[in-house]
């Protein structure tokens, strides 16, 4: 069954943008690719995420991408953290390397699925870098030649794309390969790449009230899919956010929060904020955590400055206690 994609849930499927700041060179020679890939790799695995499609190009990444249990956030996070410092150290230079954090489409599954792995993949074809299919298929810095079985990439999810095509590996495989072919001719889709950062107008609150105007900021969109599918993904956001809107007006924080749960579970709040790792402690700060998430609209990182433990913490917290 295809995923349900919502916000930044679960098995959302989301078309990630990385750039470089001022389209600066994110990538100097296949060492810097190859560390990049790497530590997406392990970051994949480790949040049981999918990818399905991934190019790198000079100045900027494309990655389609299945949220796992913590969703998309944690991921790059840590991965763009972790490859800046390296950038940064390797090539003696200071300062940010990307442009804002990374932009972001939600997708709707079964419309974009297939012709946003074309699209991704023939981002080289696009850019000059190769020029036939198999120059394509060999090309090892897009996911092109690993879903063909010419590449190894085994944090890649290619079963899920070939079965889109058929039951057999090796039919399927000719099928993706003639609906790649037939994109080879297609240029930039701008609907495609819109993708921008919700907290760059202000978080959902500012989407939302551009929605209810009739407004739609066209080179940043955030969403791609039909209508229903819009409409539903907005629902949610819209309900979320009131909710979060009816604690803030009663004057609800984390430290209240905090309490209420430190004196159901019997736990000091003493103890939580120095770190305490007690099995109590630990089910009392997933509470927490889940609370200030879906009540405050906190991020992982405010939540970890008040319970005593590192915001990677915080993430898995909420994702074993949703579990």
């Amino acid at each position: 069954m295809p995923r349900q994609a919502r916000l930044d849930m679960p098995g959302a499927l989301h078309h990630i943008m990385v750039r470089g700041l001022n389209k600066t060179a994110i990538f100097v020679d296949a060492q810097d690719r190859g560390k990049f890939l790497e530590r997406l790799g392990e970051g994949i695995v480790a949040a049981e995420s999918s990818v399905y499609a991934w190019a790198l190009m000079k100045n900027h990444v494309h990655i389609l991408f299945a949220s796992g249990k913590s969703g998309i956030s944690e991921v790059m996070r840590k991965l763009l953290t972790w490859y800046a410092m390296y950038f940064n150290r390797r090539y003696g230079r200071t300062g940010h390397l990307f442009e804002n954090r990374y932009k972001s489409i939600l997708c709707e599954e079964d419309e974009y699925l297939l012709v946003l792995v074309r699209y991704i993949h023939l981002n080289p074809v696009r850019a000059g870098i190769v020029r036939t299919m198999e120059e394509l298929e060999k090309y090892p810095w897009c996911g092109h030649g690993a879903v063909l079985g010419a590449l190894k990439c085994g944090w890649m999810d290619t079963d899920y794309v070939l079965a889109q095509f058929g039951s057999r590996k090796g039919k399927a495989r000719e099928a993706y390969r003639g609906f790649v072919a037939e994109g080879m001719g297609m240029g930039r889709r701008k609907e495609l790449t819109g993708g921008g950062l919700i907290r760059s107008l202000g978080g959902w609150s500012r989407v939302l009230s551009m929605h209810r105007r009739g407004e739609q900021e066209e080179s940043d969109a955030r969403i791609l899919g039909g209508g229903d599918f819009v409409g539903k993904v907005l629902a949610e956001a819209e309900a979320k956010e009131l909710r979060q809107l009816k604690f803030r007006r009663l004057g609800k924080k984390i430290e209240d929060i905090m309490e209420e749960e430190c004196a159901k579970g019997k736990v000091s709040v003493k103890e939580l904020k120095a770190g305490g790792r007690r099995a109590k402690v630990s089910r009392v700060r997933a509470l927490i955590a889940v609370r200030g998430v879906e009540e405050l609209g906190l991020t992982a990182a405010e939540i970890a400055r008040n319970v005593g433990i590192g915001a990677s913490s915080v993430t898995r917290a909420i994702a074993k206690s949703e579990k």
